[in-house]
């Protein structure tokens, strides 16, 4: 029996008995007496009942377990539930207009009352001992940091508390000392994290000058504080697993309260008064009793009708085809839509379902040839066996599925039959080739790759040879032809250039390919501004390989011997010999006649290669240079795609086999994919979630009336079923894409063991997140998020428009004063504030009175009023700080564009703060990522300062990428020589715009991935001087690949990095600064950058000390003849 809970002065003997022995029940391991078992997460506990999430709504239950009731119903998600101090009122992230904002309900239900209307998504939500609402957000940093915010609900105005990166927090109600966690959950799940970005708490008293660490001396996790007479409970992972544990104000007397070894502690809120403490530890909640020294799991039931867990229509299955192949004589299309195969015809007819089976995910479905001119035979990647192997499904729908493949341990990809239908060539993420024989039902493999993925599979016309591309360690692709007969494989392609596409002739003789050979810069020197560098905008080219001697391109102009039409031919008949038919013709009377002809006509052409010199019957297609892609082939001529440079689509090409007047055509523009029939006589086209069959033809197709019909299709889904899948597949994939195939030391059977039964109690898409990332927490690597997928949310979508500008309810002067308009770089007017437009020249100080007519002060924030009105005329009126009232029209922008303008002002003036405090001398550069479009910034940045003395290249925040050794390359040119004309100074040099300076980098906590690879860069390349914090530690480079069937997705950490010492880099630790120098919590949220300032003083000693200068040119040297014989001594 549990131990009665003393009660606080407050709170006398009744309620904290009735409470004890509610307890009592609650920490005996019970069953719940009726209802649904589900999956209870984020509790908050208070007065004897404990409020949740589960089904992405909230419940309320007692805290000795039972029946739950539902307190939300909106279709949205609803989380981060807190009961207020007195246990009225609970506050909450709800969706109900779209944007995740703060709202209260009354604890036992009520309407809905929204808080916030710009929350920026808040990441925490707790109260102050006097009935405040605690909000960790972002919505007022520059420099995109979480701070905390105290509304009020008696007005809804917020209080900011006067600290950067603070999380979440707890105030001590004796003194008020305030007890926060530094720094957000960093993203990524991870088990044990100690790297730079690791949370850790701090305090902070009224009237302090500085908040101070409490944890700092344990590398890993700290969060979630609580107090309870005098001690601050808190969870950590002291110890390996993430635990409750307590500690005095000062940080010493560390108790460990529960010692959890499987699943950790999580979302842990404390009842302040009983001195209970409710959290999720796996699918379950649990209440530690801090008097009683124990917990226990909380029974409940969830009285629901489990509504997202009914078969759910897709009713527009042509947004999540994933794939679609044309039949081989392209009178239909096998279409993958959501892990389903669906037979679509040509013309009129029924959409068939091929695959039947629920929970299981198919891939990439295509038509299996045989025998019959209607293949009636599809097949598919499927994981039905628990692995992913090849099936065969009946196209009809009709019948059952078959599995050929067998033994798989690793993702397949890419099952392509030969012509015939008798062997199918396979590949898998281990990068190797196989081919199965459907008859004997057997499997060998043919090529395995130790550089990257074999790929561009294209078996030849008779079945009897399979080209594919292999990448080669210098990154070239080099296209090879096996033989299925004898085993050998030939390479067709050189080693020296990137070569792809392979595509055989209709007749067997040719094959043709794409390859980049074409490298013409469109850059034609290094002179100009922004470093001009080589470009070749146009390097692919197309090329055939006569695989026999003595074949003639069909492309070679016409000559005496060869005519080409008919005034030709004649000229050529007439120096005939007698009886000689010409080229390529038969003798009248020759054996064989019509029937050979007929057999011929079925028998597919006998494809014969001359292996010896192949190399050397290379020619290129006379067709102008591109970038292209995806090159097909058929009698008439051949096809392939132009993409559109930064957009998901391109123009199908097609160019008709000529001896002369080649010419190339647009057979359909913006397209976003195309399939050739195995017989060449039709092409599938796909536009959007649209697609048409149309003849193939090299030239314009009519796609206006050649649509595959689509729009009466749709189809059923278990989500149940769905998620088990799910749940398998993304252990499959972390298995199969992480880069270390001994998964850290982990046994991932054993962990798929350990989560898997806890699918049967996922109610909800976002309850499945939940429960995948505690399974690959389990990796211990970092770039592991999980993301996405069929998420559920409601009907509206209500976004909110701000004004650039940071406003404060004014009740004396009857509006909304502005305070601060966001700054912006007055070279790029278009980042400008609404309000600081020409034409409307708010200032700060103003007041706006009216919106659009409306009193302001009607709307408990002015947001309100400026819902679903980002980017139209508003009519604002305003009350200037000085001059006659006036009205104005401005277009306000939305609520991520104002966060950017944020972040921009903060930009801003660090560079500002550097050209001052360096006198001009020192040159600032931020960047926001290492994207390629955050190239941008770099340019934007360094090319105007890159000839100062100092420069800074400011990294903090740096969501990664992959430019690294694009800015890395640039800050390794060197100056060798100056160039110096007949007037003025030196002021170019060779290399042109080799920094010559001193520099300093800037990282931080949240300085991430190929931030961090650049920052380590600098370190061991000894380029400059890295300053600031330890950062997050994540540098096993990440895939994107890996998604699931509905789109969502678990990242793997696929490849690792290490240095030439060998060992391991960054990864888990954080790339160290040569000096590290912190943004404190009250300082920065003053304004004050500790770490910019000591950039800047690093800079102008070492500009003191080794000054940067120019060399002075020597003196003109004297040529004249005069002065030749003077130095020559007069001789």
């Amino acid at each position: 029996m549990c131990r009665p809970v003393p009660a606080t002065p407050e709170a006398r003997p009744m309620r904290t008995a009735r409470l004890a022995a509610a307890l009592a029940v609650a920490l005996i391991p019970s069953r719940a007496e009726s209802g649904t078992a589900g999956y209870y997460r984020q509790p908050s506990i208070a007065r004897g009942s404990i409020v949740f999430v589960a089904e992405g709504d909230l419940w309320k239950v007692p805290a000795g377990g039972g029946p739950a009731r539902r307190l939300t119903t909106h279709p949205g998600n609803e989380n981060l539930p807190a009961f207020s101090p007195d246990g009225k009122a609970i506050a909450f992230v709800g969706r109900y207009e779209g944007p995740a904002e703060v709202y209260t309900i009354p604890s036992d239900g009520g309407l809905p009352r929204r808080r916030t209307y710009n929350a920026a998504n808040p990441v925490s939500i707790g109260w102050t001992p006097d009935g405040k609402i605690l909000v960790g957000t972002r919505s007022r940093s520059g420099l995109p940091s979480v701070q905390l915010l105290a509304i009020d609900p008696a007005n809804d105005r917020p209080e900011p508390v006067p600290l950067d990166e603070a999380a979440e927090g707890a105030f001590n109600p004796e003194d008020k000392l305030l007890v926060f966690t530094r720094l957000p959950f960093q993203g990524s799940h991870t088990r044990q994290y100690q790297g730079g970005t690791a949370q850790n708490l701090w305090k902070f008293a009224p009237g302090a000058d500085e908040a101070q660490p409490l944890t700092a001396n344990y590398p890993g996790t700290s969060k979630s504080p609580m107090w309870h007479r005098g001690r601050i409970y808190f969870a950590t992972d002291r110890g390996g697993t993430m635990n409750l544990w307590s500690m005095k104000p000062d940080g010493t007397d560390l108790k460990q309260h529960t010692k959890h070894r499987d699943f950790e502690v999580a979302s842990p809120r404390i009842d302040p008064d009983a001195g209970l403490i409710a959290y999720q530890l796996g699918a379950d909640l649990r209440v530690y009793d801090i008097a009683a020294d124990r917990d226990g799991p909380v029974p409940i039931a969830l009285e629901t009708d489990v509504d997202q867990e009914r078969q759910k229509w897709v009713e527009k299955p042509a947004e999540w085809i994933t794939s679609a192949h044309l039949s081989p004589d392209g009178d239909r299309v096998a279409l993958t839509a959501r892990g389903k195969v669906f037979v679509a015809p040509r013309g009129p007819g029924r959409i068939a379902e091929a695959s039947h089976a629920d929970g299981v995910r198919h891939r990439d479905a295509r038509f299996l040839p045989g025998k019959e001119k209607d293949a009636k035979t599809l097949l598919s990647l499927s994981d039905r066996s628990g692995e992913v192997e090849v099936w065969t499904l009946p196209a009809d729908g009709v019948g059952d599925e078959a599995q050929l493949t067998k033994g798989g341990e690793v993702l397949r990809w890419e099952a392509v039959p030969s012509p015939d239908g008798k062997l199918i060539a396979h590949r898998d993420k281990n990068q190797r080739l196989f081919l199965f024989d459907v008859e004997g039902k057997k499997d060998r493999k043919i090529a395995e790759s130790e550089v990257d993925d074999l790929g561009d599979l294209a078996w030849s016309p008779d079945g009897k040879w399979l080209a594919y591309t292999d990448q080669l360690e210098n990154g070239f692709r080099q296209i090879k032809l096996h033989s299925v007969e004898d085993g050998a494989t030939v390479p067709l392609t050189t080693d020296r250039y990137d070569s792809s596409s392979p595509a055989w002739s209709a007749d067997g003789k040719f094959v043709y390919f794409l390859s980049d050979r074409n490298l013409v810069s469109v850059v034609g020197s290094p002179w100009g501004t922004y470093q001009p560098e080589p470009y070749f905008d146009k390097p692919t080219q197309v090329f055939e390989v006569a695989l026999a001697k003595g074949l003639r391109s069909p492309f070679a102009p016409p000559d005496e011997l060869h005519p080409d039409d008919e005034k030709d031919k004649e000229k050529a008949d007439k120096g005939k010999a007698p009886g000689d038919p010409g080229p390529g013709k038969k003798p009248e009377g020759d054996a064989g006649g019509d029937k050979k002809a007929d057999d011929a006509k079925k028998a597919p052409p006998k494809v014969t290669i001359d292996r010896e010199g192949l190399a050397a019957r290379l020619t290129r297609v006379p067709v102008e240079p591109g970038r292209y892609l995806g090159l097909s082939a058929n009698a008439k001529g051949l096809f392939w795609l132009a993409p559109t440079p930064g957009e998901r689509k391109a123009d199908l090409k097609a160019v008709k086999f000529a001896r002369k007047d080649v010419e190339v055509k647009t057979v359909a523009g913006d397209i976003r994919g195309y399939e050739l029939s195995a017989d060449g006589k039709a092409l599938l086209i796909r536009k959007e979630n649209a697609m048409a069959i149309v003849d193939a033809e090299p030239a314009p197709a009519d796609l206006a009336k050649k649509d595959v019909d689509l729009s009466g299709w749709s189809l059923a889904l278990s989500p149940r079923d769905e998620w088990r899948q799910m749940f398998d597949e993304a252990w499959r994939l972390e298995r199969d894409y992480f880069y270390d195939r001994g998964m850290h030391g982990s046994d991932w059977k054993a962990v798929r063991g350990k989560y898997r039964p806890l699918v049967d109690r996922v109610r909800s898409r976002d309850e499945l997140s939940d429960l995948l990332a505690q399974m690959v927490a389990e990796l211990e690597a970092l770039h592991i998020f999980v993301r996405g997928g069929d998420l559920r949310t409601g009907p509206d979508d209500v976004p909110t428009a701000s004004l650039g500008a940071a406003l404060v309810r004014d009740e004396g002067r009857g509006g909304y004063r502005v305070e601060h308009i966001y700054k912006a770089d007055g070279d790029e007017p278009d980042l400008a504030s609404p309000l600081a437009r020409p034409g409307v020249d708010v200032r700060p100080g103003d007041v706006l009175t009216r919106v659009d007519g409306v009193p302001a002060l009607d709307a408990p924030d002015l947001h309100a009023l400026l819902r679903r009105k980002v980017g139209r005329q508003v009519l604002i009126h305003v009350e200037p700080k000085t001059g006659a009232p006036r009205d104005v029209v401005v277009r306000p922008i939305s609520a991520e564009a104002e966060a950017d303008m944020r972040y921009h002002e903060w930009e801003l003036t660090r560079r500002e703060r550097t050209e001052s405090l360096g006198e001009g001398k020192i040159g600032y550069v931020h960047l926001r990522a290492m994207g390629g479009r955050n190239f941008t910034e770099f340019a934007k940045g360094f090319y105007p300062v890159f000839h100062r003395q100092g420069l800074i290249i400011d990294v903090r925040h740096n969501q990664g990428g992959n430019i690294d050794s694009w800015i890395i390359g640039r800050l390794l040119r060197k100056p060798w020589f100056y160039w110096v004309s007949r007037v003025g100074k030196p002021t170019t040099w060779n290399m042109q715009y080799a920094f010559r300076g001193h520099l300093v980098v800037l990282c931080d906590s949240f300085t991430a991935s190929d931030g961090e690879a650049f920052s380590e860069g600098v370190k061991r390349l000894k380029l400059g001087t890295v300053i600031g914090t330890r950062t997050w530690g994540g540098e096993i480079w990440l895939s994107s690949s890996n998604v699931l069937v509905d789109r969502g997705i678990a990242t793997a950490a696929e490849t690792g990095v290490y240095g030439p010492e060998g060992t391991w880099l960054i990864e888990g630790h954080g790339v160290d600064p040569d000096e590290v120098v912190d943004n404190l919590p009250h300082a920065t949220y003053l304004g004050k950058d500790a770490q910019l300032e000591a950039a800047i003083a690093h800079l102008k000693a070492r500009i003191a000390d080794q000054p940067v200068g120019t060399p002075k040119p020597p003196p003109y040297p004297r040529k004249a003849v005069e002065d030749i014989h003077a130095a020559a001594g007069g001789r």
